[in-house]
C-alpha cells in the first residue's frame, strides 16, 4: 500500500484497538483513519481460532455515511485481505458467507427488514466510520433499527466510533454504543513526526462552537472576494489557468446542489470545451451528486481517481472522507454552512502529508465569514479578483474589439482583462439562452441556490441572508440576463409567515441533505417531492428581493 510509516492517529489507534477496547477516535481528515481501524480488525479475525470461514457469516459490521464512502472503505479491505481467507462484501445486494460486511446505515436497515437470511449473531466488531455526517443526515432511527438487531443475539462486542468533529449527537451515541471506552484526540500534522496526541478513558466532551479544527498543514488556504455577478467568470478563468496554463493539477468544486452541479457542468463541458475554444490539452468535466445512479457514481468517482488532472463539479456528498489521490485544489464555489463543513471540503487535499490549496469565493456581503473561520483557528490569505481574471489574457479566445496598449499601462491591462471577462460572460450567456433547455437548467440551479441559502444556521444570518443578495447580478452567475420572476417569493425568508416558513424549513433540511447523500435504496437517483410549479418571465436587473 506504499506505506512507510504510520500516521499518529494509526499509531495511538491500533494498539488500543488490538487489546480489545472501544473507542471514540477523533482526527482530522485524511490522516489515515480507515486503516487505524482496519488493520486491527483484520489482525483480529485473522488470528480467531478455528479459522475464520464463509459459514461463520458477518464478524464485522462497517457503517459509512455515502457509497462512495463505503466503495472506498470495500477496497481499502480488499487490499488487506489478499492473503487471508476472510470475505468482504460491500452490501449493493446480500449473499451468504460474508464476514465484513461495508454499508451505509439506510441499505443495511433494509436488508434487515425484508432478507430472511441476514443474522448478527456472530458480529464481534461494529465501525461507526464518520459518525458526526451520519447523524446529519438524518439516519439515527436507522442506527437504532441497526443497534437494536445487533444487540439481540451475539458475543460481546468490540465497537469503534470515529469522526472528525464531535457533537453533541455524537457523544450521545457513544455513550449508547459504546462501552467504557478510550478516547482517542490526534490534532496537528498527519505525517509521522510533530505532532501532538493526547489519549483519555473519560467521555469526549461535546465540541463547542468556537472549537479549533485541525486541518492539513502542508494545506495553502486561500480566499478571493468576488461581486455576485462575475462570480461565473471568475470561477471560469480560475479553472483554465490551472488547467490549461499550469499542468498536472486536479480540481474539486463544491457547489450547493445537484441542479448548480448539473448545469456546470453542461456550461462549461459546451462553452469551454466546446469547438471555438480549441484548447491543448482538452479540458475535462466530470461531476458527482446525490441524484444520480449508482453506476454513475461509482464510475466517476473511479475515473477522477486514477486521472491526473481534470475538474470534478461536486455537492458536499464528495466532502467527507473520500480518498481522491492527488487532488491540487479545492474550490469551494458556494461557501460551507459551517466551519466543520469547510475543514472536510478543503481535506479532500493536503492527504496524509501531501501538500494542496483550497480556495474559497466570497461576495463582498459574506466577508464577515472570514472572521468566523478565524475563530476556528482557520486563517486565510486574500487572492485578488483581477489577479484571477488576468488568465484571460494568455487566451486570445475571449480578446474583445478594443485596442489597448496593456504592456504599457497598469490601467490599460486592467481594462483590457474586465473586456475579456465580459467577452467570457457574454458566451456563457448566449449558450445558456440558446435554448429554452438551457434556460430552464439555469434556472432551476439558480433557484436551488436561493433555496439553499435560506438553510444556513442562524448564528451565520447576519453574512449569509437572502436579503442580502441582487438577484439580478446572482442571476448572472448563473449565466442569465435578468433576474427571473417569481423567485422572489420561492426563496423568501422574510415578510408575513417568515418565521412559520423556516420552521418548515428546517424540518426539511434533514430531509434535502439526506437525499443529497442517498443510501441508494432505490437503485437510482432519489425520489424528489412535486414542488409547487413556478413560472418565469422577464424583469430588469434592479429587481431584488
Amino acid at each position: 500500500m506504499n506505506f512507510n510509516d504510520l500516521t499518529p492517529v494509526q499509531k495511538q489507534t491500533i494498539p488500543a484497538l488490538l487489546s480489545g477496547r472501544d473507542a471514540v477516535v477523533r482526527s482530522q481528515t485524511g490522516s489515515g483513519k480507515t486503516l487505524s481501524y482496519a488493520v486491527p480488525l483484520v489482525q483480529s479475525l485473522q488470528s480467531v481460532q478455528p479459522k475464520v470461514s464463509r459459514s461463520d457469516g458477518p464478524l464485522a459490521v462497517v457503517l459509512v455515511p455515502t457509497r462512495e464512502l463505503a466503495l472506498q472503505t470495500f477496497h481499502t479491505f480488499q487490499k488487506l485481505l489478499k492473503v487471508t481467507l476472510i470475505t468482504l462484501h460491500l452490501l449493493t445486494g446480500l449473499r451468504k458467507g460474508i464476514n465484513i460486511l461495508v454499508s451505509t446505515p439506510g441499505r443495511l436497515v433494509d436488508h434487515i427488514k425484508h432478507t430472511l437470511s441476514i443474522a448478527f449473531s456472530a458480529v464481534r466488531w461494529l465501525i461507526l466510520d464518520e459518525a458526526d455526517r451520519t447523524l446529519d443526515l438524518g439516519f439515527e432511527k436507522d442506527l437504532t433499527v441497526i443497534l437494536n438487531s445487533l444487540n439481540t443475539t451475539g458475543p460481546s462486542r468490540q465497537n469503534v466510533l470515529l469522526s472528525a468533529t464531535l457533537s453533541h449527537g455524537v457523544t450521545r451515541l457513544a455513550d449508547v454504543c459504546l462501552n467504557a471506552p478510550v478516547n482517542i484526540h490526534v490534532s496537528g500534522p498527519a505525517s509521522s513526526d510533530l505532532t501532538t496526541a493526547t489519549t483519555v478513558t473519560s467521555d469526549p466532551s461535546p465540541a463547542s462552537q468556537s472549537e479549533s479544527f485541525a486541518v492539513p498543514e502542508a494545506l495553502k488556504q486561500f480566499v478571493v472576494v468576488v461581486p455576485s455577478k462575475i462570480r461565473l467568470v471568475c470561477l471560469a478563468a480560475f479553472i483554465l489557468d490551472k488547467s490549461q496554463f499550469s499542468q498536472n493539477n486536479k480540481l474539486i468544486v463544491f457547489v450547493s446542489s445537484c441542479e448548480a452541479v448539473e448545469f456546470l457542468h453542461s456550461l462549461f463541458t459546451s462553452v469551454l470545451c466546446g469547438p471555438s475554444a480549441n484548447r491543448r490539452p482538452p479540458l475535462s468535466f466530470l461531476r458527482l451528486h446525490g441524484n444520480m445512479k449508482q453506476e454513475e457514481r461509482s464510475e466517476v468517482f473511479q475515473q477522477f481517481s486514477v486521472s491526473a488532472s481534470g475538474v470534478l463539479l461536486c455537492t458536499d456528498v464528495a466532502a467527507r472522507g473520500l480518498d481522491l489521490p492527488q487532488v491540487t485544489w479545492i474550490l469551494q464555489y458556494t461557501p460551507p454552512t459551517a466551519a466543520t463543513e469547510y475543514v472536510h471540503r478543503v481535506g479532500r487535499t493536503a492527504r496524509i502529508g501531501g501538500r494542496g490549496s483550497s480556495l474559497l469565493f466570497l461576495t463582498p456581503a459574506e466577508t464577515a465569514f472570514i472572521t468566523e473561520l478565524a475563530n476556528h483557528n482557520i486563517s486565510l490569505s486574500e487572492m485578488k479578483l483581477l489577479d484571477i481574471l488576468s488568465s484571460l489574457m494568455m487566451d486570445d479566445t475571449y480578446k474583445g474589439r478594443g485596442k489597448y496598449h496593456s504592456k504599457s499601462s497598469s490601467r490599460a491591462l486592467e481594462q483590457e482583462i474586465r473586456e475579456r471577462a465580459t467577452v467570457l460572460q457574454t458566451e456563457f450567456e448566449n449558450f445558456v439562452h440558446s435554448d429554452a433547455s438551457s434556460v430552464q437548467s439555469a434556472k432551476k440551479a439558480l433557484q436551488s441556490f436561493l433555496r439553499a441559502y435560506t438553510t444556513y444556521p442562524a448564528h451565520l444570518k447576519h453574512i449569509f441572508h437572502i436579503r442580502s443578495l441582487h438577484l439580478g447580478h446572482t442571476a448572472k452567475s448563473f449565466g442569465l440576463r435578468d433576474a427571473p420572476q417569481g423567485l422572489s417569493s420561492a426563496a423568501s425568508a422574510t415578510g408575513p409567515g417568515a418565521k412559520r416558513n423556516n420552521r418548515n424549513q428546517n424540518r426539511n433540511q434533514v430531509s434535502l441533505f439526506r437525499s443529497e447523500f442517498s443510501s441508494g435504496l432505490a437503485g437510482g437517483g432519489t425520489k424528489k417531492k412535486k414542488k409547487k410549479k413556478m413560472t418565469f418571465g422577464q424583469s430588469g436587473e434592479e429587481e431584488q428581493e
